[in-house]
């Protein structure tokens, strides 16, 4: 069930073992509209270099100094990366699922309509809805905002190199009166276009799209950039700090499973990452039945590894978001100057406790006091991660 990107994939990777596939979307042919981005180091080594929009050799970052990281950066051809998860013989519906019913043998998908669908196993891509996976967790979530601006490269100049981006920096806009901090992200999306983006990594509530327009449009003008050189305009808004799903006989794949990265938002990359180990779970377990190949695939998606960081990493969050907010792009700073294998780590798709736990502590080590103080008044604490039971229980 979904269409985007981790939909696509996983239909895609299930398709080409021999499964039998159905896609299940509301507009099953729409191309994604938002921009994806990932270091190219994650992405799977086949997946295409027509694939990608752009690649930058380098990205700038910026706590309170700028500093600049040589790892190559990707952006994704949203119409190429479609194009290469279609598949023939996958069949698409269009529709929206609203419920799914389990047997021994097998399950149906009910859609909003009223038509049913049947199939041994059942894939919940449907993103922070989670659609077929128990809806939104009842506690408010923290959300990822932005708004950005898509200018001529010639436009961006004053943000980033020809061969470059910005991952995060921190400065603040002109004319910001305190509030919640945001910094700017800048990336090609091919040889002519940048899109430069106003980010608010996490907050909760989610800072309001209007404020964070008001905030690029002022750091754009002080770098003499006018509203008129707006080609486009983008705008974000999605959980970043969904629990894990618990098992059961819907499988959810995709930011529906968990996949979006806290310290980032990615989740793209791991999609594509995880999909074949997805499509390799159901097509050697469903011979001994559909619920065998649903605990099989929750296996392969959540080992205990990629559990134990996924708890350390959202632990990390909520300490984030307990700092005063003009102490936040000093942490980042903090962050910025660990050697490039913690920051690797942390940032990591998947990851595992070990590297998680390393690099927090690297960082806790270098942080000034009054950082420290906050964040372990904020719950922050390194070492091993509270026990969980099955994938995301407690």
């Amino acid at each position: 069930m979904g269409g985007g990107p981790a939909g696509r994939a996983a239909a895609a990777a299930c398709s080409d073992t021999g499964l039998q596939v159905t896609l299940v979307d509301p507009a099953p042919r729409r191309v994604w509209p938002h921009t994806y981005g990932t270091w190219r180091d994650e992405l799977p080594p086949s997946v295409p270099p027509a694939v990608l929009a752009s690649v930058m050799p380098r990205m700038a970052v910026r706590g309170t100094e700028r500093h600049e990281w040589r790892r190559p950066y990707a952006v994704l051809d949203n119409t190429a990366l479609w194009k290469y998860l279609w598949r023939p013989d996958v069949v698409e519906v269009t529709g929206r699922a609203t419920a799914a019913e389990h047997g021994p043998t097998g399950s149906t998908v009910v859609l909003k309509d009223g038509r049913r669908i049947a199939a041994a196993v059942v894939v919940d891509a449907t993103g922070a809805a989670r659609a077929l996976s128990g809806g939104r967790p009842a506690h408010p979530a923290a959300l990822q905002s932005a708004v950005g601006w898509v200018v001529d490269a010639a436009a961006a100049e004053p943000f980033c190199d020809p061969d470059a981006g910005v991952f995060m920096d921190w400065h603040p806009a002109p004319q910001t009166r305190g509030g919640w901090p945001t910094f700017l992200y800048a990336v090609r999306l091919g040889p002519d276009r940048v899109l430069l983006e106003e980010t608010s990594l996490a907050r909760r509530p989610a800072l309001p799209l209007a404020l964070l327009r008001r905030r690029l449009a002022g750091r754009l003008a002080a770098a003499g950039v006018a509203e008129r050189e707006r080609i486009g305009e983008e705008r974000v808004r999605f959980p970043v700090d969904d629990p894990l799903p618990r098992p059961g006989r819907v499988i959810p794949f995709g930011a529906a499973a968990g996949f979006v990265h806290p310290a980032t938002g990615f989740s793209v990359a791991g999609s594509l990452q995880r999909a074949p180990w997805l499509a390799a779970a159901i097509n050697a377990a469903l011979p001994a039945g559909p619920a065998s190949a649903a605990r099989a695939s929750f296996s392969i998606l959540w080992p205990p590894r990629a559990v134990a960081a996924h708890s350390l990493r959202h632990r990390a969050l909520q300490a984030l978001l307990s700092l005063p907010p003009d102490l936040v792009p000093e942490f980042f700073e903090v962050f910025f100057r660990l050697d490039e294998p913690h920051r690797t780590a942390f940032l990591a798709t998947e990851g595992s406790a070990a590297g998680t736990t390393a690099a927090m502590s690297a960082l806790f080590r270098n942080a000034p006091w009054r950082i420290r103080r906050r964040l372990v008044l904020g719950g922050l604490t390194v070492g091993h991660p509270p026990a969980r039971h099955g994938l995301g229980g407690s």
